[in-house]
């Protein structure tokens, strides 16, 4: 099998994107660096000269697909995961951008991330663009461009580097997929409860409340 530099040199064709990393819309792919040559000062170079967030996978750069209303739910489930954090003193929280290496040459970029302190040498906040850790829980915002193949290999990194609770939320289906390995997987749906497991004893969520249309406060 041709590498994937051999093959962008001779015009990459949608079959062979498709047989590595499913389906997945050929603009994520990024053709500069060649595929197979990228490294970690190129997901920073992008970040700061594009405002780009790529993450790095043996060498492939991969744009990140976050559209607005999967931003919206990002935002919304880091808030709460953020002042549960703060409440009982477990933590921090990371929002879409940011960049953990969970192995050399592995970036990963999970829509939302809690650390606990105990993997923050000395409650310490890193300054690095990409932080040398995993954390304890990664959640991800499923939007049209992920295939399942990218995803079912990005829930393996995340087990494999030591995370410990996956999150992947469904918004068309209004669902969240649980795992606490990369083959164990709970269905919660919107009537149930999304609860913080091993990574987050004691939080809770109704996703009725979660997948909600805002309301307007009434008038005091």
């Amino acid at each position: 099998m041709a590498s994937l530099t051999d093959i962008y040199a001779n015009d990459c064709t949608a079959a062979d994107l498709v047989e590595r990393f499913g389906a997945i819309p050929l603009w994520r792919v990024r053709r500069e660096p060649a595929p197979g040559t990228a490294t970690e000062d190129d997901v920073v170079a992008i970040d700061d000269h594009e405002d780009r967030l790529c993450e790095l996978v043996e060498g492939i750069l991969l744009e990140k697909t976050v559209g607005a209303y999967e931003s919206y739910l990002a935002m919304f489930l880091g808030s709460l995961l953020t002042t549960f954090a703060r409440k009982n003193d477990l933590g921090i929280v990371l929002g879409e951008a940011g960049m953990l290496r969970l192995a050399p040459g592995l970036v990963r970029i999970p829509d939302v991330s809690f650390i606990s302190w105990a993997r923050l040498s000395g409650r310490r906040i890193p300054r690095e663009a990409i932080w040398g850790l995993a954390p304890d829980l990664a959640v991800e915002i499923i939007s049209k461009g992920n295939t399942p193949e990218e995803m079912a290999r990005k829930l393996a990194d995340y087990f494999a580097a030591g995370v410990r609770t996956v999150w992947y939320v469904y918004p068309a289906s209004r669902e969240v997929r649980t795992h606490s390995t990369a083959d164990r997987c709970v269905v919660l749906r919107e009537e149930e409860t999304l609860e913080g497991g091993d990574a987050l004893p004691g939080f809770r969520l109704e996703l009725r409340q979660f997948f909600a249309e805002p309301e307007p406060r009434a008038p005091s």
